[in-house]
C-alpha cells in the first residue's frame, strides 16, 4: 500500500486530513472524559463504557493517523454512532446538553473530514469506482462475446 505515500498530497487534502485526524482524537478524548469524569453517578460499568463508547473510535485510529483513504471512508460510518448518541442525549437529557453539543460538533467535523479526505485522496491516487454506464457496457460486451 505504498501508493499512498508515493503520490504527493495536495494542500487542500492535507488540511482535510488534519481536520479528520484532530477531530477524531478530540472526540476520543472528549468521550472518555465525559463518560469517566463528568458524569457523577455513572450507571454503566467501566468495561461497558470502554467497549461501547471508546473501542469503536479506536478501531480506525491507526489508519486515520497513517492517512489511508479506505480507513477514512469506513471511519465516516463509525462516527455516525456518536452523531446519533449526541442527538439522543440532547433530546433525552437536556442537562447534559453542553456535552452533547460538543460531541455533536466533533462528530460532524470528523464525518466531514473523513469523507472529504477519502474522496480527495482517492482521486489523487487514482482510486474510485467506474461509472455505472461503463460497467454495464463492459459486462454486456463480456457476456455477448461468450455466446
Amino acid at each position: 500500500m505504498h501508493i499512498f505515500t508515493s503520490i504527493p498530497m495536495a494542500r487542500r487534502t492535507l488540511q482535510v486530513r488534519y481536520l479528520a485526524l484532530y477531530s477524531h482524537v478530540l472526540l476520543l478524548i472528549f468521550i472518555g472524559i465525559w463518560q469517566f469524569y463528568i458524569i457523577e453517578n455513572q450507571p454503566y460499568s467501566f468495561t461497558f463504557i470502554l467497549f461501547i463508547y471508546l473501542f469503536p473510535l479506536c478501531l480506525p485510529l491507526w489508519g486515520v493517523i497513517r492517512g489511508k483513504p479506505y480507513t477514512h471512508a469506513w471511519a465516516s460510518f463509525v462516527v455516525l454512532f456518536y452523531f446519533i448518541h449526541s442527538v439522543t442525549v440532547l433530546y433525552v437529557e437536556p442537562e447534559q446538553g453542553v456535552y452533547a453539543l460538543a460531541e455533536l460538533t466533533l462528530s460532524i467535523t470528523m464525518f466531514t473530514g473523513t469523507c472529504l479526505f477519502a474522496r480527495l485522496r482517492g482521486r489523487e491516487c487514482g482510486l474510485g469506482l467506474n461509472k455505472l454506464k461503463d460497467v454495464m457496457a463492459e459486462e454486456k460486451s463480456h457476456f455477448e462475446r461468450k455466446y
